[in-house]
């Protein structure tokens, strides 16, 4: 994979007791040095333009502000310093040049994979939350659609938790897609089976709230079952994935049960579904707060990529979550 990395997303320093640290991005670098074929690029800054194109001119210029002023806590979970506003446009703007990457024909051991923070989908328009100041997957979206190339653009979110921000972004767009899969009753609390889109835009938004210890076997149907059929209806050009790796069974803030080679059969499996659909794909980091499981989980990723078949799951899905799948089924007519 091409992996889209800037050194000054370290410089966010959210202290010594907060989750989401530059840690994570070291522990990722780390574990990719041990691995064949990995590329970094620098990707770009992204502009105002690009961020107002999905946030509200207002709070940009409020985090701008905030940061320029000493920064300090947005809210219980958010916080900034002076080197913030720079961090959060690199990240986003390593989003964007993933997009681009991709529809540019990047694909198979050329896969884009922006590992960049702070993390970005739970930000909305006119606000900061989750650790969260930009929204770098709905930047990424809004660019895209500039392109004459594309028309339709579809987030597919494997982050543990819900997306909100980027939901609340696409909800009324009929060229826009939103599909998350998270565990069911943690932060933000949102993401219900029967918000499928708004009025103009039905069918576009798909939540899959599975109860805590779903594991490979539930993350692999919801592919096969939910996302390829709803995503093929949609007919994307480019597939962004929001790729979170907080649903791992070492993650410590939450109770989902992925393993490491489950994430490879996940990847596998988006990979497919890219390609059957013909779209343009490229990852995106969100969430992963267990360092040794996150460097490991984005590792496979990158050997999938690179060539290495992921062992599927064997076991069965449980009747809790078969239960939720059905759900999802029938509000999306699949």
């Amino acid at each position: 994979m091409r992996f889209g990395y800037r050194a000054c997303c370290l410089d966010h320093d959210t202290g010594p007791r907060h989750p989401e640290t530059a840690d994570r991005l070291l522990a990722i670098r780390r574990g990719l040095e041990r691995r064949h074929g990995v590329a970094y690029e620098e990707g770009r800054l992204a502009t105002l333009d690009a961020l107002e194109a999905v946030h509200d001119p207002e709070y940009v210029h409020d985090v701008r502000q905030f940061c320029e002023d000493g920064g300090g806590t947005w809210d219980a979970d958010t916080v900034a310093v002076p080197a913030t506003w720079e961090a959060a446009r690199a990240s986003a703007g390593l989003a964007c040049w993933a997009a681009e990457a991709a529809l540019d024909g990047a694909a198979g051991r050329d896969t884009p994979f922006a590992i960049g923070r702070p993390p970005g989908h739970h930000a909305e328009p006119d606000e900061a939350m989750g650790f969260c100041f930009f929204n770098n997957s709905a930047v990424a979206a809004a660019e895209a659609h500039d392109r004459d190339d594309v028309d339709r653009v579809a987030v597919f979110d494997w982050d543990v938790h819900h997306g909100n921000g980027t939901q609340e972004m696409f909800y009324d767009r009929e060229d826009r897609y939103y599909a998350s899969v998270h565990e069911r009753g943690l932060f933000p609390g949102t993401g219900e089976v029967l918000e499928t889109g708004g009025p103009e835009a039905r069918k576009t938004n798909l939540n899959v709230p599975l109860p805590g210890g779903s594991g490979d076997a539930e993350y692999a149907a919801l592919v096969e079952d939910l996302l390829a059929p709803s995503l093929s209806r949609f007919d994307p050009d480019l597939l962004l994935v929001s790729a979170g790796f907080d649903a791992h069974r070492h993650d410590p803030i939450s109770r989902m049960r992925v393993s490491t080679e489950g994430y490879g059969h996940l990847a596998a499996a988006v990979r497919d579904v890219a390609d059957r659909c013909d779209a343009a794909l490229a990852f995106v980091l969100e969430g992963g707060y267990g360092l040794d499981a996150l460097a490991d989980s984005v590792g496979m990723v990158h050997e999938v990529f690179d060539g290495r078949e992921p062992v599927e799951p064997d076991s069965d899905v449980t009747d809790d979550a078969g239960s939720v799948l059905r759900d999802v089924a029938d509000a999306h007519d699949l």
